[in-house]
């Protein structure tokens, strides 16, 4: 079991190989380190995973657990493709919230394949990063700048709990983006 409270470069290489190696093998979902169009940091398309090989290992290994949720939601609900493949500017409350909860739901699951994988004391960061994931998301929308989501990272965001991974079987959809 890994417990950690700060991790540095080397530790993220380790735990991306860990977690990446877990989902190939639990799952059948292989994820490759890849040009993934500009700006995102991965793709998905349900059946495998892509993360930008323009990443820091920290941001690769956030957008890896992140992703998985995603994908685990595609596999189970229309209703989250839809949201995901949405041109949203300028949401209103309802949407926004809607948003949100995908984005929290995501990262919860991310959450819990950290914890099969043998991994404690990374909850707070992952928190930590599925905020500022979030507030960097509705930063876009309301004004359509890119640049990097490190910026909204601000230690202490509310704690995650753990979100059981749903049972599904990876199916490929279309790609959230295309080069």
């Amino acid at each position: 079991m890994l417990a950690m409270a700060e991790s540095t470069a080397t530790e993220f290489g380790t735990l991306y190989n860990v977690v990446s190696n877990h989902i190939a093998a639990r799952y059948n979902i292989p994820v490759a380190i890849s040009d993934v169009l500009h700006p995102n940091t991965g793709n998905l398309d349900g059946q495998r995973i892509e993360i930008d090989y323009d990443q820091s290992l920290e941001t690769a290994f956030f957008v890896l657990c992140h992703l998985f949720g995603h994908t685990a939601q595609w596999n189970t609900s229309s209703y989250y493709r839809h949201l995901a493949r949405m041109q949203i500017s300028k949401p209103g409350p309802g949407l926004l919230a809607k948003v949100r909860a995908y984005e929290r739901r995501a990262s919860r699951i991310g959450l819990q394949l950290l914890h099969d994988c043998g991994i404690r004391g990374l909850d707070q960061w992952l928190s930590d990063w599925a905020a500022a994931d979030y507030k960097y998301l509705k930063h876009y929308y309301f004004t359509g700048e890119v640049g990097n989501p490190r910026r909204f990272l601000i230690p202490g965001a509310p704690l995650l709990r753990p979100l059981p991974i749903p049972n599904f079987r990876p199916r490929q959809w279309m790609a959230r983006f295309a080069n």
